[in-house]
């Protein structure tokens, strides 16, 4: 999904309507883990379905011709 080390997130829990901000930290590559620490980790449980949103900034001639990127994992967190 491009997501990189250090980027700040939104993530959106479906199953109780919490709304976090928080820091990606990699986890293994191709394992499907969304794994949230510290506070974060209060505000959702294993098996939550979630919405990760990263932005960018751009001018607005780059916004112009920006094609946003959706990812729809399978039940395994793995790319269909």
């Amino acid at each position: 999904a491009n997501i990189v080390e250090g980027e700040k997130v939104q993530v959106v829990n479906n199953n109780n309507g919490e709304r976090i901000e928080t820091y990606v930290i990699p986890g293994g590559r191709h394992s499907g883990i969304i794994c949230l620490n510290g506070a974060a980790a209060r505000k959702a449980q294993p098996g939550d379905e979630v919405i990760i949103i990263t932005y960018a900034m751009m001018t607005p001639e780059e916004a112009r011709t920006f094609k946003s990127i959706s990812v729809f994992p399978d039940e395994n967190n793995q790319l269909m």
